[in-house]
């Protein structure tokens, strides 16, 4: 989940369920992902600042079976229509471990950009990797829309 290798997933307790169910449902900007009639993620937009019209963008497809599929793409493009319209939102930006390419190309694909990358910024199964920042602007995304 979120850039995670498949050695950090554990299964989840009953307890631990309840909890991410209780905070998505309290959370005012997450969204289940649902696939045909079952839970297969999230998406979410996290710190939002209505000042600076700007939020981070938080996914993830629990079921490897289900990725590249289009099923995240989908989600990041309702999602940033939701964003850039109704929310007036100006800007979303999003990091990703430098090892996951399917969702750096999969950003891409909807239109953020790499912006930076922050050196050895997550330690994961032992090894230091790291973070690349991306970011979508609203005028970006609404010209990508309107020519294609």
């Amino acid at each position: 989940m979120f850039g995670v290798s498949r050695e950090d997933v554990r299964p989840i307790t009953r307890e631990r369920a309840a909890a991410w169910v209780r905070n998505l449902g309290e959370h005012p900007h997450a969204w289940i992902i649902e696939i045909q009639g079952a839970c297969a993620g999230e998406i979410r937009l996290d710190r939002v600042d209505q000042h600076d019209r700007r939020a981070s963008m938080a996914i993830g497809i629990y079921n490897s079976a289900l990725l590249g599929r289009g099923f995240g793409s989908e989600a990041i493009d309702l999602l940033l229509k939701h964003a850039f319209g109704p929310m007036r939102l100006h800007r979303i930006g999003i990091r990703v471990l430098s090892y996951n390419e399917r969702a750096i190309r999969a950003y891409e694909k909807s239109g953020f950009v790499v912006e930076g990358r922050e050196r050895e910024a997550a330690f994961v199964n032992g090894t230091w990797h790291d973070d690349v920042m991306m970011g979508l602007l609203d005028h970006d995304f609404l010209q990508r829309r309107a020519s294609g």
